[in-house]
């Protein structure tokens, strides 16, 4: 099998139907709420049921979709609940990334994330959140990949993507990604002077605090429409 570029795809059938799943949710192609019909879906990739099967369980696994008895395969919905346990999870994990990397989070290091902060800073001020996203990412990803725990991280990316690319939104909240900003600088600052458990501290309870972000988390999330599909997958009136 041959991708755009006339090479050679080595990835199995399953993983590249798996990808065009995630982008058609990213893209907000497939929405939450929504029911992936087999029949149609094997249809129009030009494939045997089988690794849409296989690519659909993965899925369920990591929580985006859920194979209901009789109504097929359902789209999950992102709830508040949802995202309140997934802060806390990331802000555990994230919280033992940097205690676990403190010794190898040298100058060079946080001087890199400093630049990655600035450029996030930049691209909210040109109302460019697909570039202050990238940035965002790479920022915790320099910690994150210092641990090198690769299960730790793998947990870390798929809620990031159930949060973020589930689907992408459309707006952004300007003053959420402004205190984001002077809270990295914060965080920066914990590491540069050395204090480990407080800049880990600081990750789990303020950054990734459900709580001290929830004002910005209800704003943000277009909830109510979540919660009308939920209700409608559970068949409630």
């Amino acid at each position: 099998m041959e991708n755009e570029n006339g090479l050679l795809n080595f990835k199995s059938l399953k993983q590249q139907v798996y990808e065009y799943l995630r982008k058609q949710m990213g893209k907000g192609n497939i929405l939450p709420g929504s029911v992936i019909n087999l029949n149609k879906t094997a249809k129009q990739l030009g494939i045997s049921k089988t690794p849409l099967r296989e690519a659909l369980i993965q899925l369920e696994m990591e929580g985006f979709v859920r194979i209901l008895p009789r109504k097929g395969v359902v789209v999950n919905v992102l709830t508040l609940s949802d995202i309140k346990d997934f802060y806390q999870i990331i802000g555990s994990l994230e919280r033992a990334a940097v205690l676990s990397a403190f010794s190898k989070i040298e100058r060079s290091k946080i001087k890199e994330m400093e630049k990655l902060n600035r450029k996030m800073k930049e691209a909210i001020d040109k109302n460019n959140f697909d570039i202050y996203y990238e940035r965002n990412l790479q920022f915790h990803n320099v910690y994150l990949n210092l641990c090198k725990n690769t299960h730790l991280k793998k947990i870390v990316d798929n809620l990031k993507k159930r949060l973020y690319d589930f689907p992408r939104q459309k707006g952004y909240l300007k003053e959420w990604e402004e205190a984001s900003i002077k809270e990295h600088e914060l965080f920066l600052k914990l590491l540069s002077k050395g204090n480990i458990k407080l800049a880990a501290d600081y990750i789990r309870d303020i950054h990734w605090s459900f709580e001290v972000q929830k004002n910005y988390i209800v704003k943000y999330y277009p909830l109510e429409e979540y919660q009308k599909a939920l209700a409608t997958i559970l068949g409630e009136r």
